[in-house]
Order: C-alpha cells, then structure tokens, then sequence
C-alpha cells in the first residue's frame, strides 16, 4: 500500500491527523492509516491507494502545507515508528530530568544504568552532598549529553 507525506506547521501534526481523518470518515474518503510520528516534526503521513485521494483528504485542511511529491518508502518510516527506549540513549555523566514519581522536575546526572532491569542510578544535582538514587528508565528525560574529550 503506496504511503504519501503531507507536510505540516511543525507543531501541529496531530490536528492535521485528526482532521484528515474526519475528513475521510465524513467525505467516505478510501484512506486506510494517517500516521503523526512524535519524533518527525512538520510531516504526517497518509495511507491511500492514490496521490488524488490524499489531495482530496488534505483540501482545506488548516495547518497543510503541501503534499511531498512521490511516495515514501515503508524501510524509511520504520525508523520514526519503532521507539527506543529512553535507556538506550543514555550514557554516564549525561544530565537528565526526572518526569515522574516523587523527584519529578528534579535534575540529576547518570552515575550508572543497567540496562537489564531497566534502570539508572542518577546523582540528584540540586543537593548539598551527593545523594544516588535509583529510578526507572522510563523516568528519566535527557536534558544534556555528557561532554567527551
């Protein structure tokens, strides 16, 4: 199935979805996916057996740029559908953010990751000693990476 890239106001890529999707629904537009990658800003990408079926979902849709010319390959879209964990990325010594649980909003620096169970242990940066503290993989936004020399 051919898949076709609409480009958008960065920022607003799920309301362009979700209007294209209303649109189809109500207009019995044949589209079969729209697709609003978080990690992709600007693009949505729309499933359909033709460029004019697009064209016809996306007409007067607020926020459409334009539709990309062409069709995208589904190896190249793989990549922004497949989420990596957030552990995978991290390395010792980047700064990150803690986003949830009791120590949310606090900064700290990565002193050990274990990628088994899914954990770091972080020093918290705002205290007076070090402290370390163990959280959750999924709880932890980084911020900065650590600076290699």
């Amino acid at each position: 199935m051919p898949i076709y890239a609409v480009r958008t106001t960065a920022g607003q890529e799920k309301n362009v979805a979700k209007l294209i999707a209303l649109n189809a629904r109500a207009y019995n537009i044949p589209i079969k996916a729209v697709i609003a990658p978080e990690s992709l800003k600007g693009y949505v990408f729309v499933e359909a057996d033709g460029p004019h079926i697009v064209d016809k979902a996306i007409a007067g849709v607020r926020h459409v740029r334009s539709r990309v010319p062409g069709m995208i390959d589904l190896k190249d879209l793989e990549r922004f559908l497949i989420v990596k964990p957030v552990i995978e990325e991290l390395s010792i010594g980047d700064e990150v953010e803690i986003v949830a649980g009791p120590l949310r909003g606090a900064r700290a620096k990565v002193v050990r990751i274990d990628k088994e169970k899914q954990e770091v242990v972080v020093e918290l940066l705002e205290t007076t000693f070090p402290m370390p503290v163990t959280v959750d993989g999924e709880a932890v936004r980084l911020v900065k990476k650590a600076e290699r020399g």
